[in-house]
């Protein structure tokens, strides 16, 4: 058996909430992640990455491992994040939109967005809703369809738009921001995936610094909130031994979800026993027993505290991942976050931290000869 490895803890607890806060700042609705590509992929120069970007704009980090033999495993985030599209633009300069993943209509009357413009410029708008004087009561309690919302340009008619450079099909995201809450909490736009991405960065560089025997896929994915169709097109292509995603789960220490589950900021990363999609995707995932115990008996041997998630309402990449070729095995492992899909998530970095300390661990104890073979109980490390 392996003996644990040493991480710097405060650095890398420090770098991994540098990198999400630039990472929250940069939009990229599903479809036009390429700024956060290229940002991710300018963070690694170094000569021994290999690095490919696929037709729907995947980047593939690949970290060879020491042992040519040992499994290749694909590891993944999405740096894509919800939002909207113009769908038209009424005469009087108006803007009519239609979702893009899953945005909550409630949270977006009155808010402040940006609309992307043809010159990659971020124009701000606001989400028009009926001035509260106006408002008889019996609307008050009402959520407007995103069909009846207006957005707000500031201009006054549609070849005002136009000048600006927008028309329909531009994207539209929530006014990007980044804070530091009290301690490790970090607060901003699209903690889901940003901040999953930055633990996978960690991950890269702790691979690099200290060499394991499995290859590294790290694959940063790409319209996972329009149907998750990028990551499947990457395990298409990797043909990997075994496939981990890194994603949100639903926290349910606020009063609203106490009874939801156990998941708790701070508690450290959640191993993904089941997720199911009921509402028109009929998908989830069910880790691989062998996959699960291997990543389990990881974390005891560094004493790292895990967390356990069970939830339907929202699935990840890995549901159709670890369909690909003959199959898969695939696993979720989540940070717990707050407030999901609203234009703030709330999550703790130490979270973030361990997540990349237990995937580098994992990978630290697959040789060559590890087998996936389905194994119910006790785990080969």
């Amino acid at each position: 058996m392996n003996s644990p490895r040493i991480y710097d803890l405060p650095s890398s607890t420090e770098r991994i909430a540098a990198w999400t806060e630039q990472l929250c700042l940069i939009p990229g609705l599903s479809g036009y992640e390429d700024p956060v590509r290229e940002y991710i992929s300018d963070q690694f120069p170094d000569a021994g990455i290999q690095r490919h970007v696929d037709a729907p704009g995947n980047l593939i980090l690949t970290v060879p491992g020491a042992d040519p033999a040992a499994p290749k495993v694909m590891i993944f985030a999405h740096i894509d994040q919800m939002g909207l599209i113009v769908r038209r633009v009424d005469d009087d300069g108006y803007l009519r939109v239609e979702r893009v993943g899953g945005v909550p209509e409630r949270v977006l009357p009155g808010l402040n967005m940006i609309v992307i413009n043809d010159r990659g410029q971020s124009i701000p708008c606001v989400v028009g809703t009926k001035a509260h004087h106006a408002t008889p009561p019996e609307e008050k309690g009402q959520v407007l369809g995103v069909d009846k919302l207006f957005f707000d340009l500031g201009v006054d008619d549609a070849q005002a738009v136009a000048d600006l450079g927008i028309a329909v099909g531009a994207p539209i995201t929530y006014r990007p921001q980044f804070s530091r809450l009290h301690g490790n909490r970090i607060t901003g736009t699209a903690l889901d995936d940003r901040a999953g991405c930055a633990a996978l960065m960690e991950l890269i560089r702790t691979v690099l610094e200290a060499p394991v025997p499995a290859t590294l896929h790290a694959v940063f994915s790409v319209q996972e909130e329009f149907n998750l169709r990028g990551a499947m097109v990457a395990a298409q292509r990797l043909k990997p031994d075994a496939a981990i995603s890194i994603d949100i789960m639903v926290a349910s220490d606020t009063p609203d979800l106490r009874t939801r589950g156990a998941l708790q900021l701070g508690g450290g990363p959640a191993l993904g026993m089941y997720s199911f999609h009921g509402r028109g995707t009929l998908n989830g995932t069910l880790p691989h027993p062998t996959l699960l115990n291997h990543v389990s008996a990881a974390g005891r041997a560094i004493g790292l505290e895990l967390q356990r998630s069970a939830h339907s309402g929202c699935l990840t990449d890995s549901s159709y991942v670890q369909l690909t070729n003959e199959g898969v095995p695939s696993m979720d492992i989540g940070f717990p976050a707050r407030y999901t899909h609203m234009p703030t998530e709330v999550c703790d970095v130490r979270d973030l931290c361990g997540i990349a300390r237990l995937l580098a661990e994992t990978l630290a104890r697959m040789p060559a000869g590890f087998s996936f073979e389905r194994r119910r109980y006790g785990c080969i490390c």
